[in-house]
């Protein structure tokens, strides 16, 4: 991609919408529409990097009540031109087919590349990446299984299905995160360690996350970044890539 004159890449991650409950949340999502509102102006792109939602399962002709502000401002971003792009977390692991279809957002599973004005990103939410977290790594395994997915969604009434994902996502340690929202040292960052080791395969200029709630700007090598976008519960910080220089920007 080619970014035209006066337009930015924007990146956000980990908005957890939803949690604790959907009243606590709904002033961090009226604010994450503002801030969707304010730079829709100048977006050449914007890239969402999981976990918008703090639970997210889509039956065949049902989605989850609510979000309806950030789903429609996403709607009239995409309707206006301006591509969006959406990784999937772990806690939203189950889109299948709304966001792509309803929103026109593309919806990637797994980490992607891109180009922009000859600087390379390898972009992803970061879940289940690097070396330890077998537990969770597991678990995602028996979440991403086709027979589990349609055994859950099969045998529980949405109502009861959506109950119980959703106190798995506030309750269970390895879905939530909340013991990987603090720095563990440079040398003990497991997404620090999977991307010096990708830097092995093929040089990029930047690895951009989300998941670790930290926002974190880490020196690879003398030409090469991971950035970590923090999130949208405690640090309201997002990224912003200008065509030449990558900047985490508090809102």
């Amino acid at each position: 991609m080619q970014i035209p004159e006066g337009k930015k890449i924007y990146f956000a991650s980990d908005n957890h919408l939803g949690a604790p409950t959907p009243e606590d949340s709904l002033p961090r999502e009226k604010k994450f529409v503002a801030w969707l509102d304010e730079v829709k102006q100048d977006a050449a792109a914007i890239f969402l990097l999981g976990d918008l939602f703090d639970f997210w399962m889509e039956y065949r002709r049902v989605v989850p009540k609510g979000f309806t502000r950030t789903l429609g401002k996403l709607a009239e971003i995409t309707d206006s031109g301006i591509p969006v792009y959406y990784f999937v977390g772990n806690h939203d692991l189950w889109m299948d087919g709304y966001f792509e279809e309803e929103l026109n957002i593309p919806v990637f599973h797994r980490p992607q590349e891109f180009t922009f004005n000859k600087t390379s990103f390898f972009i992803g939410h970061g879940d289940g990446l690097g070396p330890g977290d077998n537990g969770y790594k597991r678990m995602k395994k028996v979440f991403t299984n086709p027979v589990c997915k349609w055994l859950f969604k099969r045998l529980l009434h949405p109502d009861f299905g959506m109950r119980i994902g959703h106190y798995m996502s506030v309750k269970n340690k390895m879905i939530s995160g909340d013991d990987d929202a603090k720095f563990l040292g440079e040398d003990n960052e497991w997404l620090v360690a999977y991307c010096k080791r990708k830097l092995q395969e093929k040089h990029r200029d930047y690895f951009i996350f989300g998941h670790r709630h930290l926002p974190l700007d880490i020196q690879l090598n003398d030409s090469s970044k991971y950035i970590n976008l923090g999130d949208w519960i405690q640090y309201y910080t997002y990224g912003v890539f200008d065509g030449n220089n990558f900047e985490l920007k508090n809102y």
